[in-house]
C-alpha cells in the first residue's frame, strides 16, 4: 500500500481512460488502476458490456482482466488524502502520464472520469505544448481538440459518491462508452 500505481491496459489502445487517482482501498492496495473497489466494479461492468474488457470484474492484479483497445491511467499516482490531490501532486505525476501517452501512438479518444481528470488531462496537453483551452465539464460532453489530438469524452467519475446517489447510473456510463465505440469505428 502507499506506492505509486502505474497505468494498465492494451499497448495498442485507441482509448485512454483517465481517472483521478488510485483509491486507497482499491488501486493503491492492489497495485492496478481501478481494481478491488466499488469504482472498479462499476467501471469494469460498463467496459465489459461495451467490449473494452474481457470480463466484468477487476478484483486483483492476477484476476485475468485484459483491456481491449483501452488503457487506464490517472492524473495522480498515489491515493491522495480525502480523495483530493493537490495541484502539486498532480504536477509531480504529470511526467508519468506524458510518458504513457507517448507510448500509446494509436490513441484516438480519451475518456476523462470526472472534472479533476479532465482538467488534469488538458493541463498535461498544455504542458506538452498543445494549444488547448479550458473546457466546461459536463457528463456526456464530447470535444474535438485542435491539432489532431484525440477526441475528448467526459463522464462523471464512477465513485461510490456518484453511483450510490444516482448521479452516475450504469446506463449513463454505458451511453458514453457506446459513443466512444462508435467514434473509434469511424475512419480517422
Amino acid at each position: 500500500w502507499g506506492k505509486p500505481v502505474p497505468g494498465f491496459g492494451d499497448p495498442q489502445a485507441r482509448l485512454l481512460i483517465v481517472g483521478l487517482a488510485p483509491a486507497a482501498h482499491g488501486g493503491n492496495r492492489t497495485g492496478r488502476m481501478f481494481t478491488g473497489d466499488g469504482s472498479a466494479s462499476f467501471l469494469m461492468r460498463a467496459l465489459h458490456v461495451s467490449g473494452f474488457a474481457n470480463q466484468p470484474e477487476s478484483e486483483h492484479r492476477n484476476d485475468g482482466l485484459k483491456l481491449h483497445g483501452a488503457y487506464m491511467t490517472a492524473v495522480a499516482r498515489c491515493a491522495p488524502p480525502d480523495n483530493k490531490p493537490t495541484p502539486r501532486e498532480i504536477l509531480n505525476c504529470r511526467p508519468f502520464m506524458l510518458r504513457e501517452m507517448a507510448l500509446l501512438p494509436r490513441l484516438r479518444a480519451v475518456l476523462a472520469l470526472g472534472r479533476i481528470a479532465m482538467d488534469g488531462y488538458l493541463d498535461t496537453l498544455t504542458s506538452a505544448g498543445h494549444p488547448v483551452k479550458r473546457l466546461p465539464f459536463s457528463h456526456g460532453a464530447e470535444f474535438a481538440l485542435p491539432g489532431g489530438l484525440p477526441r475528448l469524452f467526459v463522464s462523471y467519475h464512477p465513485s461510490r459518491q456518484n453511483t450510490q446517489t444516482g448521479r452516475l447510473t450504469p446506463r449513463m456510463l454505458l451511453s458514453v462508452l457506446q459513443r466512444v465505440r462508435r467514434f473509434l469505428h469511424q475512419r480517422p
